[in-house]
């Protein structure tokens, strides 16, 4: 993604509890700055890796295949990632420790997802806890389909002392995952799948080179990670139970201090087809006026 909106600081909501103060930005309606105990968790953004800090990924994941999809014969286009990213929400309820975002059809977003929807991402504090709720509403009159996806990128090392490779990614519990396989030109699905080896069945020990070959994309995972290290008392842990997809990056060929955490709902494109949303796999279909909730949470120490 290298998508750069120029961040409005006039616009930014802060809510707070205890020892943790979120800020937020309504383009997009994501995480601007976590601060817990006088520490930001959050990236805080570098044109020399990534520009952002977060995204809402929706109505899609990753990149079409020629920027395409198919609904009942006809194609339509649509950016990597869908249309969030950047795009201003409403806010539309505040109070101290939590806040709602809204964001709804319009003519506009039809030209390239002919659907009517509400989509409301949520923030609550609980304690040390960051509560983020996506509900997906459809207001029409036909069946929806999309997918969910949070993007939000950690400062490694998280107190800024040490390196990155002092860090790992720990499953709360031992699992057998595979990864997704991309073409490393074109990055999209091949359809094929490898065995994922962790440390010990728990541990990926982070290196740079890790993401050479863009991002880790894992199926099978313990729905739980944390990112720790034997040199520092923080950490942060991404609980997701309900996205099937784990995915892990941070910028290509380059040595940047953070790593994204990506909870998923569906994978992208297949690179052998344009795929038919009504047929593709992982794809939530949304009767008419029946809503859908997911909820992540992000645990700080």
């Amino acid at each position: 993604m290298k998508r750069n909106d120029r961040v409005d600081e006039r616009s930014i909501v802060t809510i707070a509890s205890g020892e943790l103060s979120v800020a937020l930005d309504p383009a997009g309606a994501v995480l601007h700055s976590v601060i817990f105990r006088g520490c930001e968790y959050l990236w805080q953004g570098d044109p020399k890796y990534w520009p952002m800090r977060d995204a809402n990924l929706f109505p899609y994941i990753g990149r079409l295949n020629g920027g395409q999809y198919i609904y009942r014969g006809k194609k339509y286009s649509m950016d990597i990632h869908g249309f969030c990213i950047g795009r201003r929400f409403s806010l539309e309820h505040i109070e101290a420790d939590r806040a709602t975002f809204l964001l709804r059809s319009s003519a506009e977003l039809k030209e390239s997802y002919p659907f009517d929807f509400e989509l409301r991402i949520g923030y609550r504090l609980k304690g040390s806890t960051i509560e983020k709720s996506c509900a997906v509403r459809n207001i029409g009159g036909s069946t929806m389909f999309f997918a969910l996806g949070s993007h939000p990128g950690f400062r490694v090392p998280l107190d800024g002392a040490g390196s990155f490779e002092d860090w790992v990614v720990e499953f709360d519990r031992p699992c057998s995952p595979s990864r997704i396989l991309f073409d490393p030109i074109s990055v999209l699905r091949t359809g094929e799948e490898s065995p994922f080896a962790l440390k010990d069945g728990r541990y990926l020990p982070l290196r740079h080179e890790l993401f050479d070959r863009d991002a880790i994309v894992l199926r099978g995972t313990s729905g739980s990670v944390s990112l720790r290290s034997s040199n520092c008392s923080r950490g942060v842990t991404v609980s997701c139970p309900g996205m099937p997809i784990l995915a892990f990056w941070h910028s290509s060929g380059t040595d940047a201090p953070f790593l994204c955490i990506e909870p998923w709902l569906a994978l992208p494109s297949h690179e052998a087809y344009v795929e038919d949303i009504e047929k593709q796999e992982g794809l939530i279909p949304l009767a008419a006026g029946e809503e859908y909730l997911n909820v992540i949470e992000m645990s700080l120490e």
